[in-house]
């Protein structure tokens, strides 16, 4: 976490949090969700506006982690901002000398490799659990033909629950 967010927190520890306003997608990139697309619907069905400021991005990939809950979240500096995924906390992307990197640009080390129902796969690290990007999915299986990555089938309606995250904080907040 930035030093600059640390002392925001320890200066305003009690500013509310925020739900519903960012969300991260299946490809790691990030959406600010204003009111007006918020009350268009959930996330990812109404994304909101993609984020592409490079210092910015970099800042949230910096101060994002995760509560002792499971959910998700970019610490804005006194303020909590929880985060809508769409499928898991972190995208994982994969160099060529197969070294793995987080949508964030955080490295990390792989456990298992899985794959859903539908295909999809995701790396089991370190870190947690992630989907892998989709542009990477082939050389996914290269790692795994060549015994780098062993593969376990899984069931994605599962993976949340199994790996103790949330993928709608908002939600949470709008159950009695």
């Amino acid at each position: 976490m930035d030093e600059i967010v640390k002392q925001a927190l320890a200066k305003w520890p009690h500013v509310p949090h925020c739900y519903g306003w960012l969300g991260l997608d299946a490809r790691g990139r990030w959406y600010l969700r204003d009111a007006a697309t918020q009350a268009q619907g959930d996330f990812p069905q109404s994304k909101g506006d993609w984020l592409r400021h490079e210092k910015l991005v970099e800042f949230i990939g910096r101060n994002y982690d995760a509560d002792a809950q499971g959910q998700w979240f970019f610490q804005n500096g006194p303020q909590r901002v929880y985060v809508e995924l769409e499928c898991t906390p972190w995208i994982w992307r994969i160099q060529p000398d197969f070294t793995v990197h987080a949508h964030t640009g955080r490295q990390t080390r792989v456990s298992a490799c899985l794959q859903d129902e539908a295909g999809r796969v995701y790396f089991e690290t370190e870190s947690g659990l992630g989907l892998v990007h989709s542009l990477d999915v082939a050389m996914a299986a290269e790692g795994i033909e060549v015994g780098r990555w062993p593969l376990r089938p899984a069931r994605a309606w599962e993976l949340a629950q199994q790996y103790g995250y949330i993928q709608s904080p908002a939600a949470l907040q709008r159950q009695p």
